[in-house]
């Protein structure tokens, strides 16, 4: 009898505090300045998360029940507003030098970048796209809730040509043997691949990791040590492998260019998103208008918040050259878009 009641109390015990720790299924957010995104003006008010979706915004009072199944969070009149998007970051790379990152245990690495992410989720950015550099364990163990960080659309190891932007490997690592891989190749960071065949195959295999997207190197870049800036990379054929496999996959290809050939390359081939373009010109702004290509464009500065390479050296130049088209490439962006814009609405008032 008194076995049976201590067992009793034991399981009273294990079911009170199992329903103290169940997770609220709905949070109120009151007292908070409310920027939507879109308007001018904030409002203040108070706002109702259910199931992780926003169901009610309201400047008055927000009625919740009894039951504990709403967790209450006081505001306190600061700011609320939707998480921001950095469409393109590095989130293995962001936090240590280049070389080191190259160089460095790859376990190590992810324990760096899972702290990354997280000053990320709290600078405000609740969702990223990484654009190479070997994110995709990240990634997973974020989604699993292993670590806090913003939802990561990964697109895992940037792909490069020999010698290309995504080319780290040491002067002395070729010529290289078939099926000799370096050691950011072997660690999912880069994946070098030369010819369509060898394109489709690597691309395949971001796939098959779980990348949302595909990135390619395109033209030449201010931090690796091989390639002149206004070099091309890749032929359209390469191009058209990986955007082949993306296209069967749902999905794009996404390409690192800073010069109109390297751009007009790669929409030739159907890439649907440029990244950085800041030596584009107005013929370039136009086609990509025109085929309604993304451009994901970075506010390079030479200012005090740069990170400038080392003074007089090839990257050095390099980087000032393609700092000093940032201004020119927003202009183009905004007056090609308005132009075409205008153009378009002409046509429609015309027929």
């Amino acid at each position: 009898m008194k076995l049976s009641a201590l067992f009793f109390a034991l399981l009273l015990l294990v079911c009170t505090t199992a329903i103290s720790q169940v997770k609220p299924t709905k949070i109120l957010i009151n007292n908070v300045e409310i920027f939507n995104g879109k308007d001018k003006k904030t409002i203040k008010g108070n706002v109702l998360i259910e199931n992780n979706i926003i169901t009610k915004i309201s400047i008055d009072r927000i009625p919740t029940d009894q039951s504990g199944a709403t967790q209450i969070i006081d505001g306190q009149g600061k700011f609320l507003m939707p998480g921001l998007i950095d469409a393109h970051v590095h989130l293995l790379l962001e936090s240590v030098p280049q070389m080191l990152a190259m160089t460095s245990d790859f376990a190590m690495l992810n324990l760096i970048a899972a702290q990354a992410a997280e000053k990320q989720l709290m600078r405000g950015f609740t969702t990223v796209r990484d654009l190479g550099g070997g994110s995709l364990p990240l990634a997973k163990a974020i989604e699993m809730g292993l670590v806090k960080g913003p939802r990561v659309y990964s697109s895992g190891a940037f792909i490069s040509q020999t010698g290309g932007h995504g080319d780290f490997g040491l002067p002395t690592d070729v010529p290289r043997k078939i099926g000799e891989l370096s050691y950011p190749e072997r660690n999912g960071m880069v994946a070098v691949a030369d010819g369509a065949d060898n394109v489709l195959m690597r691309t395949r295999e971001q796939l098959r990791q779980g990348a949302t997207q595909i990135k390619l190197m395109a033209g030449g870049g201010v931090t690796s040590n091989y390639d002149p800036l206004d070099v091309t990379q890749y032929t359209e054929a390469e191009f058209k492998a990986a955007v082949s496999a993306a296209e069967n996959w749902g999905t794009y290809v996404t390409v690192h260019a800073y010069t109109p050939l390297a751009i007009k390359t790669a929409i030739n081939a159907g890439v649907k998103c440029i990244d950085h373009g800041q030596l584009a010109d107005d013929t370039t702004a136009k086609l990509m208008a025109e085929k309604g290509i993304w451009w994901s464009l970075q506010p390079f500065l030479d200012d005090e918040e740069a990170n400038p390479l080392p003074e007089g050296s090839k990257n050095r130049i390099k980087q000032i050259e393609m700092t000093l088209g940032t201004d020119k490439a927003y202009a183009l962006a905004k007056n090609t878009i308005l132009k075409l814009l205008g153009e378009q609405m002409y046509s429609l008032i015309q027929s």
